[in-house]
């Protein structure tokens, strides 16, 4: 199993096109059995032009494409300028599924677990399926959890970030072109497919259990006014931790599975404080929560979105090197959240030397927490390929 990403800029197709296969050809020497481009809105009218012309150059099995809003390649981020990024895999022994759902098509994808398992699924090695979806088309909060269900794997993947309206976004397979929906890939056999799934965040104080709520109104912690406690949780916080909450907010993780003794990273789904009721003193989150599940307040800043994406990839790279990965970062992170560019994938780089990586900056990124997926913000979700 071998890899190789490139990235490249420019303003014309000849340009990307030329750097783009110069910089694989001189990293790849195999087959390729899977490409994944990604372009900036920049280069929106040519993606599918692109793409033809490196499917004739490198001939793979499976090209899969999305625009968004900056590409991600090599040991580099690109952002709000024209550039294109690509990764190209040999994978041996893999069986890929694509599949493209155009947007009329989920409701009754989604009503027919047969059909949803014959169109996306390669059967008892089922290991994970990609997706790149439209935003403005894809149900994501309902596809995700009937993927869940129906194929038992994780889903990887990003929204399309090119356009602001439906109809701006580009999604390639193969020779395909959609404006709309989603395309992909269910991969099974041969291959590992490790997530990673860095939210950005670091929980502070304890953790509190649940004891009366509505859909996203939390209304008792702890048998208590849910309002009332957290101000006594925020008053109990560090200056630091009180400073960054008034920068940036307060987020609150949910923990997906109760079982276990204490709680850390990848046991929270973390989401947005999203409001208060003072009369009835409750918060409001952005997810159903129900009573009897655990919740703790997080902080988010880019001290603590460097330290939860490095501790969430040094046990996997002390497990042995990866041959390739996906990156999918939030459109809120790069230079938008750290200080210097480039940073999740040198990060990711630091951790696993020579990795080849391609990506996007996303609408929102896909990835499993606690065995579920989700969709995420101001998150890092990466696809790590290893051989079996």
């Amino acid at each position: 199993m071998q890899f190789a990403a490139a990235i490249a800029q420019g303003q014309t197709l000849p340009d990307i096109a030329a750097a783009l296969r110069a910089g694989i050809e001189s990293r790849f020497s195999g087959t390729a059995d899977l490409a994944v481009l990604f372009v900036s809105p920049h280069l929106r009218a040519v993606a599918a032009e692109l793409a033809r012309e490196l499917r004739e150059e490198f001939s793979p099995g499976l090209l899969l494409g999305v625009t968004g809003e900056g590409v991600i390649g090599g040991d580099a981020e690109i952002e709000r300028l024209p550039a294109a990024a690509l990764l190209v895999g040999e994978l041996p022994g893999v069986v890929f599924q694509p599949f493209a759902v155009d947007a009329p098509e989920w409701d009754a994808l989604l009503a027919d677990d047969e059909r949803l398992q014959q169109r996306l699924g390669t059967g008892e090695a089922h290991r994970a399926q990609l997706l790149l979806a439209d935003p403005f088309t894809t149900p994501i909060a309902d596809v995700l959890p009937r993927l869940d269900q129906v194929l038992e794997a994780p889903t990887i993947g990003g929204m399309a970030s090119a356009a602001q309206r439906p109809g701006g976004n580009v999604l390639l397979l193969n020779d395909r072109v959609l404006l709309g929906g989603a395309v992909g890939v269910g991969i099974g056999g041969a291959v590992q497919i490790e997530p990673v799934v860095a939210q950005g965040c670091r929980p502070v104080g304890e953790p509190m259990v649940v004891t009366r709520s509505e859909g996203p109104w939390v209304r008792e912690l702890r048998r208590r006014p849910a309002l009332e406690v957290t101000r006594e949780a925020v008053e109990a916080l560090s200056p630091a931790d009180q400073e960054l909450l008034a920068q940036n907010g307060l987020y609150v993780g949910v923990v997906i599975h109760e079982a276990r003794a204490s709680f850390g990273r990848g046991d929270f789904l973390v989401r947005s404080l999203m409001g208060v009721d003072q009369d009835a003193q409750a918060l409001a989150v952005g997810d159903f929560v129900r009573p009897g599940q655990t919740i703790q307040f997080h902080v988010r800043d880019a001290a603590s979105a460097h330290e939860d994406l490095v501790e969430l990839l040094q046990p996997k790279a002390a497990a042995g090197p990866a041959a390739g990965a996906l990156l999918f970062s939030c459109n809120g992170r790069g230079t938008r959240m750290f200080s210097e560019p480039h940073h999740d994938v040198r990060t990711a780089l630091q951790a696993f030397p020579g990795l080849p990586i391609a990506g996007f900056f996303a609408m929102g990124e896909l990835g499993p927490v606690g065995g579920k997926s989700f969709i995420h913000g101001h998150t890092a979700s990466f696809a790590l390929f290893r051989p079996m």
